[in-house]
């Protein structure tokens, strides 16, 4: 049995010798000696490189205060003569530092007391963001966004207490107990002549986002690039910066004239409250360049105030829009008509057809066409397109009267001498169908007829502006070439670009694309529009002393038989060397019968008597140097007379007989819009503040009852039978919105 049991050994205990004590011991020793080798090394480091290290060392509350955004100053925006039209002034965002406030106890109040007296800022508001927990600690709280410079000077004078202020001790006191409040940097973009060219020149939703204009379209050359301002504590708790400057965006001189846009809003202004009308679009352009001298849309707003629509609707219709409706109804107002909107074009397009089949050799100068009052279509001849006149005619006619008389019937038969393949041809050589790639965002292209869509109907009625359409800058573009010896160029809104001390850094030159017709086509084309003002349609916009053409025009909108009409009108002048071109549009006029070209007339003949003398154009048709006053319109009469006795200065502002700066009321302003009185000096208001003027670019006052249009002229289109305009499949309005340099006459193959 004693065999079969286990027997278990114990370990022996190892115990520690000598030999093991002694490299215990020089373990202990070199942990030791290590330990105090690192304490060493760490007060060296302390001691030779300790605030480099300590710099680093910063809370995140010190690193938002000290790491700060600079921001760039958006370009200005001028005319051709060097008047701001829109440009960013320095304010200031009101920064509150809750963690140095609520550092003492004896902060809080003097602090809340100086930023209401001064600032106006609410108490309670500061209170909350001092006691509430989320905030408390806070070292970037914003109080007050845009902050005037004058605000900012006076809460500094305020704070900053001199040795030798006669100020009490407990005024002291007070004052050096204001803690925990600075200014951030900012720009404020400001319109000076507010409403002016609102349309053309757009406006920011933010410092640097923008999506109407000359301010979206040319954004990524005026907004400028940010800089950043670097912090760090040293030992002293100074703050050490490391500063990288921003960098300010480039300056625009457009080609926009301010004394012409005023001349322009003022004779739309004094339509809009004498008969009215849906919309009403005008622009000026330079027939020899592309160049936009003004351009209004119709609806105007205040470009400081964008979201403000009470100048359209009531408050009690404000209040009751909802945020779609709100929405849609700044998107309209926003809209820039003359750019966007496609529309039949009528009778105004008949020259440039003309123009087209004489370059085509469709036609002669010489050829003569016999009006009967219309024309039979269809194989049974069962529709009839009527000429204005029906059922009277004109005769037998040559070139000059068909445009003189405004002949529906002649240009049907030139259209059908052209056929649809060469009359599309023209139309494309023209440009209609196509955008003119204007540098302003959003533009509409129109839309013609194929081969596939237009038959003998489509073709009769597109001879004179019916069944497709166009937009008002196709229109006034094609019709430069015509006038202007046949070279097309590309519209543009901009002459130069500066940088942000005024040196200029790009000129842009105009861009000529292609030649559209010959001189002596144009020269023909010319005279006949002459005539027309002469004894045609075209004669209630003379203006007297100067020569001049027109075309006058009015389309039957869609659907026909609905009595809506768009009447349109342009011109030039002078007839030999054109110096400017005008085209007018009154989109359905507050009147009985709108088909009456006679509207869009006034309307330039008014521009036109205080626009040719404002560009130094010598009077062509003066006798014995006089020469005979124009008379306008009765309309105007009692609407414009605040004005009559005004001239416009070198600089396109309004003056008196005196030269002294008036406003569109007549009452005596200074540079900046403050009224003045009789000895120059600024008004004021019962609470002591300067008075600016509300009445600087438009009249003000409810839409008339239209009068009775008298005698029609005869461009209108009556007849079911004109076509409907072909359908756009794409979005009219996409696309246009890039900066864009177009090309220039040698890149075009052009001398």
């Amino acid at each position: 049995m004693g065999n079969d049991r286990r027997t278990r050994r114990r370990k022996p205990r190892q115990k520690i010798n000598h030999q093991m004590k002694g490299k215990l011991a020089g373990l202990f020793g070199a942990v030791l000696l290590a330990l105090v080798c690192l304490l060493g090394r760490i007060t060296y480091i302390n001691a030779t490189s300790g605030d480099k290290y300590k710099k680093q060392v910063l809370t995140q509350a010190q690193q938002k205060f000290e790491n700060d955004v600079l921001p760039a100053k958006r370009g200005n925006i001028y005319d051709r003569n060097g008047n701001i039209l829109a440009t960013s002034n320095k304010v200031y965002n009101v920064i509150l530092d809750c963690k140095t406030v609520n550092s003492d106890p004896e902060y809080a109040e003097p602090t809340i007391r100086a930023l209401k007296a001064i600032l106006g800022i609410d108490e309670e508001k500061v209170r909350s963001l001092l006691s509430d927990s989320r905030t408390s600690q806070s070292q970037y709280q914003i109080l007050l966004k845009q902050l005037s410079m004058d605000k900012k000077k006076e809460f500094e004078a305020y704070t900053t207490v001199e040795e030798d202020s006669p100020l009490s001790d407990a005024e002291k006191k007070e004052r050096g107990n204001v803690k925990g409040v600075w200014f951030e940097e900012d720009y404020l973009r400001s319109y000076p002549f507010k409403s002016l060219a609102c349309d053309t020149i757009g406006f920011t939703l933010a410092r640097d986002v923008s999506d109407v204009g000359i301010e979206s379209y040319y954004n990524s050359t005026l907004m400028g690039a940010d800089g950043r301002q670097y912090g760090y504590f040293n030992s002293q708790s100074d703050v050490e910066q490391t500063i990288i400057e921003p960098v300010d965006g480039k300056n625009i001189v457009t080609t926009l004239d301010v004394g012409i846009q005023q001349i322009v809003e003022k004779y739309v202004n004094g339509f809009k409250k004498k008969m009215g009308a849906k919309n009403i679009g005008v622009v000026v352009q330079d027939p020899n360049t592309g160049e936009i001298l003004a351009m209004d849309a119709g609806d105007r707003y205040d470009l400081n105030d964008p979201r403000d629509l009470s100048s359209l609707y009531s408050e009690e219709e404000i209040k009751a829009m909802n945020d779609e409706e709100t929405v849609t109804a700044l998107n309209a107002m926003w809209n820039n008509f003359c750019v966007t909107d496609a529309f039949e074009p009528g009778s105004v397009v008949k020259p440039i057809v003309m123009a087209g089949a004489l370059e085509k050799g469709s036609i002669a100068e010489g050829d003569n066409f016999v009006c009967d009052g219309g024309q039979a279509f269809g194989a049974n001849n069962n529709t009839f397109i009527k000429c204005a006149v029906y059922p009277d005619s004109h005769g037998t006619e040559d070139l000059m009267h068909v445009i003189a008389n405004s002949c529906n019937d002649g240009m049907m038969q030139i259209a059908e001498k052209m056929g649809a393949e060469q009359f599309i041809k023209a139309q494309s050589l023209f440009n209609f169908g196509s955008r003119t790639g204007i540098d302003l965002p959003n533009e509409g292209s129109g839309i013609i007829h194929t081969m596939d869509t237009m038959g003998e109907t489509e073709l009769a009625c597109s001879a004179f502006g019916q069944g497709y359409t166009c937009t008002m800058l196709q229109e006034i573009n094609a019709m430069s070439s015509v006038i202007n010896g046949g070279y097309y160029y590309q519209p543009h809104l901009v002459k130069e670009i500066q940088d942000s001390n005024g040196s200029t850094v790009k000129t842009v030159e105009p861009v000529l694309l292609k030649q559209t017709i010959s001189s002596e086509i144009s020269a023909a084309i010319r005279s006949y529009m002459e005539d027309s003002v002469i004894e045609g349609t075209s004669r209630h916009s003379k203006v007297q002393g100067y020569s001049s053409g027109g075309k006058t025009g009015t389309a039957e909108k869609f659907p026909r038989g609905n009595k809506k009409y768009l009447v349109s009108f342009i011109t030039f002048a002078p007839v030999e060397e054109p110096q400017v071109i005008v085209y007018v549009v009154v989109d359905e006029p507050n009147a009985e019968e709108q088909a009456d070209s006679k509207y869009p007339q006034y309307i330039a003949q008014g521009i036109l008597s205080e626009l040719l003398p404002y560009l130094n154009v010598e009077p062509d048709e003066a006798e014995e140097g006089v020469v005979p006053e124009t008379e306008l319109w009765e309309g105007f009469d009692g609407v414009l007379e605040d004005v009559s006795g005004s001239d416009v200065d070198e600089e396109g502002n309004m003056v008196d007989a005196e030269g002294n700066l008036i406003d569109m009321e007549g009452n005596r302003v200074d540079e900046q819009g403050y009224l003045l009185n009789e000895n120059g000096e600024r008004k004021l208001n019962e609470n002591g503040e300067y008075i600016k003027s509300e009445n600087l670019e438009s009249f003000s006052g409810e839409t008339l009852p239209a009068s009775e249009s008298g005698e029609a002229v005869g461009d209108a289109v009556s007849n079911p039978a004109a076509p409907a305009p072909p359908e756009n499949q794409e979005d009219p309005i996409v696309g246009n919105d890039m900066e864009s340099d177009g090309l220039t006459n040698e890149e075009a193959g052009l001398d």
